[in-house]
């Protein structure tokens, strides 16, 4: 791509470049050897003054060395030298480079040799600044693309690797509740295997995409509640409620069920007079979304956690000045509310 952009801004360059000579073309009678001396050898030329600075004089000694003094004098060497040339060629061929005819008179005027070297330094120069222009222009344009795909590389995996936290939690979690179950030879373990497969069905393939439907997150969030119930000899304690417009609205996956996962963790699941109250309120631009539950008191490990500061580094990466976090950790309960731009 970078090749491909470059070759345009040089063809571009040239074209523009040429519109002189194939005007002279049309507009003087000259024969193949006389094109070939007044425009081919000069067009050469000015070829070579370009890309001689271009190709080696900047890469090697500015970009890779530094050495501007060295490159300064390999400029006006350069310059020099082909100006030297285009005037040997002007002198040897006068009648061709020199001679102009001013309207219909048959007696050319001959351009002074001197001015004609003059005009070469001149022109010479302007094929070194240009070329200069073009190298600096196109490699800065380069790098700032190299260095926003760095970025966006970067933060791609960063968000892979948060996300591979976030799975194993998750199932290192279900599995501990499920052992206990089947450890206790619940009835309900055939049950929870079944949701548990539900669950990662959608982690492994629909989780993969980088958006899915709101109603495909919600329904994961339900399918967690569910399992998380099986947990218990008469159910948990869950209200969950579910308003506005929900349909296909996109959103990030998985960045609700930290929330639903740590209430069950750290809090009381099982006490209806303080259930664990979950809240949904979407419409077309906006998710609101709360969880409150009364904290455990006989769970000493710190609330939040690996899960929650996922999901917030998630947050700032996925939705920047696009949410809302508010938690409040009381004596009693915890709460998080988000808030989503979506």
């Amino acid at each position: 791509m970078k090749n491909k952009r470059s070759f345009i801004v040089h063809l571009i360059f040239w074209m523009l470049t040429a519109i002189v000579p194939i005007v002279g073309l049309f507009s003087h009678d000259l024969s193949a050897y006389d094109l070939s001396i007044k425009y081919g050898y000069f067009a050469v030329i000015n070829l070579s003054i370009f890309y001689i600075n271009y190709t080696l004089l900047i890469p090697l000694l500015v970009q890779d060395k530094k050495k501007y003094g060295l490159y300064i004098l390999s400029i006006v060497l350069v310059i020099v030298i082909m100006a030297i040339i285009k005037t040997f060629l002007a002198a040897v061929n006068s009648d061709i480079i020199l001679a102009h005819h001013i309207g219909s008179s048959q007696v050319p005027l001959y351009e002074e040799l001197g001015s004609f070297a003059l005009q070469s330094v001149f022109t010479s120069g302007f094929f070194i600044v240009v070329s200069a222009l073009l190298k600096f222009a196109i490699d800065w344009v380069g790098n700032e693309k190299v260095q926003k795909d760095l970025v966006s590389e970067k933060r791609e995996m960063e968000l892979q690797f948060l996300k591979s936290q976030l799975n194993p939690h998750f199932l290192f979690n279900s599995l501990n509740n499920i052992y206990s179950l089947a450890y206790q030879k619940s009835d309900k373990t055939a049950d929870a295997v079944l949701k548990l497969s539900e669950i990662m069905r959608y982690m492994i393939y629909e989780s993969n995409d980088s958006w899915v439907s709101l109603n495909k997150e919600i329904d994961y969030v339900q399918s967690f509640i569910e399992l998380q119930k099986l947990r218990f000899k008469d159910g948990a304690a869950v209200e969950f409620t579910v308003q506005g417009e929900i349909d296909n609205q996109r959103i990030v996956p998985l960045i609700l069920i930290s929330f639903v996962e740590n209430a069950f963790k750290h809090g009381i699941a099982n006490d209806p007079e303080n259930p664990i109250k979950i809240n949904i309120i979407a419409n077309q631009k906006i998710l609101h979304f709360s969880i409150t539950n009364k904290k455990n008191q006989y769970n000493k490990d710190e609330m939040g956690g690996v899960g929650l500061n996922n999901v917030e580094r998630r947050l700032q990466l996925l939705y920047p000045d696009r949410y809302k976090l508010n938690i409040v950790n009381s004596a009693t309960h915890y709460t998080s509310e988000l808030m989503l731009d979506i």
